[in-house]
């Protein structure tokens, strides 16, 4: 089937010019028509609301409006142009801005074109107001350079700015590299909306300390923030940034409530020309100061030294050696006795974790356990040893000794979910009765009271494993925990014992344990007994059960199993 034809005819001359006329009219661009000296001959509504004039105001003036001797130099540099182009090649584009009737600047992309009719010059201009799109685009460059929470350079200006004032600077550029400690803490505790009120706090308060040589203080996200220097010498801005130290002295109030917040910040800092020339290098080397300052536990400034590569190295070969130590079985139990003060004769053991180093030797836990809680290998470490001791304890326990084994654990090993049931699989593989595993916590692993651990806690109860609340006495809490919590055994700290024997108040302390412990039907064992009369003096107090270095040091298996032997063959 062919195409419809239709017998359509062409619009008359006439109708057309009128159909045009009306809409150039009636088009959203502003239209005007100048005559060959460039004076206005006509102009659509839209031109009209553009410029704020009318058109019977318009008719007959020149483009600029004002006669020549009355516009500025730039505005008559501008119409020159116009005049040249159109001359020349009978066209003219370009975009600017301009002031209209009524003061307000107007983005515009402008075009002439010079016509003919009949050979009359005509010139037809059609200007489009582009101050939407012109706003819509700052808008964009804004939100892809400044942080939207702030309104701080972000860190893409703030690398730019760092690269063009080591190219052209001939002063020292110093980073500065800042952290809010504790952020998600607090971001935890106030909510979105009221962890941003605290960061703007936080950044008004910094920009209203005015710091000498600032050249551009910028918000990375979240907790992050940098600034960044320019100086004669390096060392003037440690005073600025003491004074910003002293500034999260003063605690915030993000809400407006009467609480008060205390912002505690890590700075770490790096300067040009000293630890390096390129911007790479310099940024890396002022987080690493940053790193290096949080992992000592925050709220200080470390400027950048070489020193802290080594630590960093340092550190990452002790993970390595570590989870090499815990894979392979390096770590291993000794057993320090606990003894009756009134026979000598040993009850249990306290588990206490050794590290047999390959190359190093035995190492005590002062060298290692805090990398082991930073590199969270806290429940690996706690599975190896309890594994170990659930193997002595079914040796001693076929050789007739029902001595028991107390093992340390701490809140890291808790949050496992899979501790209950560990325990449980060992006593249940190696046969083991559940009265001779104990388990020593630490305050520190109650102090946030997660329902996590009263839940484990309660489990190993329900196994029928006794429960010892280690360090009695040091916590803020200790008399809450032994009501919220199914403790057997309290274990005096050795703090309250180191000398109780001329100490009153040591003594005091100790007698109201002791007490507590009867009152409550719980055992109670004294730690760090280091001489002979502070054995007798707890022993005079009532106190039954003590462990230190003046009974025994902590001992390997097989000593601790001579121990036993000779114990029983002398009974």
């Amino acid at each position: 089937m062919g195409p419809i034809m239709t017998n359509a005819a062409a619009i008359p001359i006439a109708d057309k010019q009128q159909l045009l006329a009306q809409l150039c009219e009636q088009l959203d661009d502003s239209i005007f028509i100048l005559d060959a000296n460039l004076r206005y001959l006509s102009v659509n509504a839209c031109y009209e609301m553009t410029i704020g004039y009318t058109e019977s105001f318009l008719l007959g003036r020149p483009l600029g409006i004002y006669a020549a001797e009355f516009l500025s130099k730039e505005e008559r540099d501008i119409l020159a142009d116009i005049t040249s182009h159109l001359d020349t090649n009978g066209f003219y584009e370009n975009d600017f801005s301009m002031a209209n009737r009524y003061g307000e600047i107007v983005d515009c992309h402008i075009t002439y074109r010079k016509l003919y009719v009949e050979q009359t010059v005509y010139y037809v201009g059609m200007l489009r107001d582009t101050s939407s799109a012109i706003k819509d685009k700052k808008q964009l460059v804004h939100l892809l350079n400044y942080d939207q929470v702030t309104g701080l350079p972000n860190r893409k200006v703030f690398l730019s700015q760092v690269s063009d004032l080591l190219l052209d600077s001939y002063q020292e550029v110093v980073i500065v590299r800042l952290n809010i400690d504790r952020y998600r803490s607090l971001a935890s505790l106030l909510g979105p909306d009221g962890i941003n009120a605290l960061i703007n706090s936080f950044v008004k308060r910094v920009k209203k300390l005015k710091l000498d040589n600032l050249h551009c203080f910028s918000h990375f996200g979240g907790d992050d923030f940098a600034l960044l220097f320019e100086c004669p010498n390096a060392n003037i801005i440690r005073h600025q940034l003491d004074s910003l130290m002293q500034m999260c002295e003063r605690p915030f109030s993000p809400d407006k409530s009467e609480a008060k917040i205390y912002c505690h910040v890590s700075i770490g800092v790096s300067y040009f020309p000293k630890d390096g020339e390129g911007l790479t290098g310099l940024l890396t080397k002022a987080e690493k100061a940053l790193h290096y300052v949080k992992n000592q536990g925050g709220d200080d400034i470390c400027w950048y030294d070489t020193a802290i590569d080594e630590a960093t190295t340092d550190s990452w070969q002790l993970e390595a050696e570590l989870r090499v130590a815990a894979s392979e079985g390096q770590f291993i139990p000794y057993y320090q006795p606990k003894f009756e003060l009134a026979t000598g004769a040993i009850t249990g053991f306290e588990a206490l974790v050794r590290w047999q180093h390959p190359t190093r030797g035995l190492l005590s836990p002062v060298h290692f356990i805090d990398a082991i809680i930073a590199h969270k290998l806290s429940f690996e470490l706690f599975s190896q040893i309890a594994i170990q001791i659930a193997k002595q304890l079914s040796i001693w326990q076929k050789q007739g000794f029902l001595q028991h084994i107390c093992i340390n654990a701490d809140a890291a090993e808790f949050s496992h979910p899979n501790f209950s049931e560990m325990v449980s699989n060992l006593l249940t593989q190696h046969e083991i009765s559940t009265h001779q595993l104990h388990i020593e916590v630490t305050e520190s692993s109650l102090i946030q009271r997660h329902s996590n651990v009263k839940k484990q806690l309660e489990l190993l109860k329900e196994l029928g494993i006794c429960l010892a609340l280690d360090d009695f006495g040091t916590g803020y809490a200790s008399l809450s925990y032994l009501q919220e919590y199914p403790f057997d055994f309290i274990k005096i700290d050795k703090s309250f014992i180191s000398n109780i024997e001329n100490n009153p108040t040591q003594h005091a302390i100790v007698k109201a344990i002791l007490d507590l412990g009867n009152a409550l039907n719980m055992q109670v064992i004294a730690e760090g007994i280091e001489t002979e009369e502070q054995r007798d003096v707890l022993f005079a107090m009532g106190c039954k059960q003590g462990q230190g270095y003046w009974l025994s040091r902590p001992v390997p298996a097989d000593s601790a199993t001579n121990m036993l032997i000779q114990q029983y063959s002398v009974v």
